[in-house]
């Protein structure tokens, strides 16, 4: 083997490990390119910048960005994606209308099955997804749509209507509480007949 393909063969493997650290999560992943020979991503990225995540960001306390490491990769002929999420993110709470702190750090592994005969090689309590069913940008190139995934997972972890564990809803008092009328009760007509039955 000469040395010029010695060279070139350690630069594809070098080029293969390289994680980048950026602040520009790729949307896509291209399958065509990185499905056989894995992909990864390190870098740090502001939550608001997940477009349906920003919706429920509190702007009462600064955001820091969220740190993620994600992998495509292929095991036992199934494709992967897995990422590791490190952070948190400021929400309103829905009670006292403050912000209130929610970890995201976590763990994802995703299945992508190509299609449902796939489903037999995957355990029962692993996530997957069709991947026909999440690649849906018609172009001559199958590219998964990363930032979606990883937005869609920060989405289901985090609360709908997040609370703070010990809060006591504020509430103001307009007027006076009117007093309630004696009223009788509507079951004494029948409780009066009964011995009379």
């Amino acid at each position: 083997m000469s040395s010029t393909q010695n060279n070139q063969s350690s630069a594809l493997q070098a080029e293969k490990t390289l994680t980048p650290t950026s602040t520009s999560m790729p949307e896509h992943i291209s399958l065509n390119k990185w499905e056989d020979s894995g992909f990864e991503w390190v870098g740090e990225i502001a939550p608001g910048s997940f477009e349906r995540l920003a919706t429920s960001l509190t702007t009462e306390h600064a955001q820091s960005d969220l740190l993620i490491k994600a992998n495509l990769y292929r095991r036992n002929n199934v494709l992967h994606l897995a990422f590791t999420l490190t952070g948190e993110v400021w929400l309103t709470c829905q009670r006292c209308l403050q912000p209130i702190v929610i970890d995201l750090t976590d763990d994802y592994d995703i299945v992508l099955l190509d299609n449902e005969s796939q489903i037999r090689l995957v355990n029962e309590e692993q996530d997957y997804l069709l991947l026909d069913e999440i690649i849906t940008e018609q172009s001559p190139e199958r590219l998964l749509p990363l930032k979606k995934l990883v937005e869609d997972e920060i989405l289901l972890k985090t609360p709908m209507a997040p609370k703070h564990d010990d809060c006591e809803m504020t509430v103001e008092q307009f007027g006076e509480i009117p007093e309630e009328e004696g009223t009788e009760n509507p079951f004494a007509a029948l409780a009066s007949l009964k011995g009379k039955l």
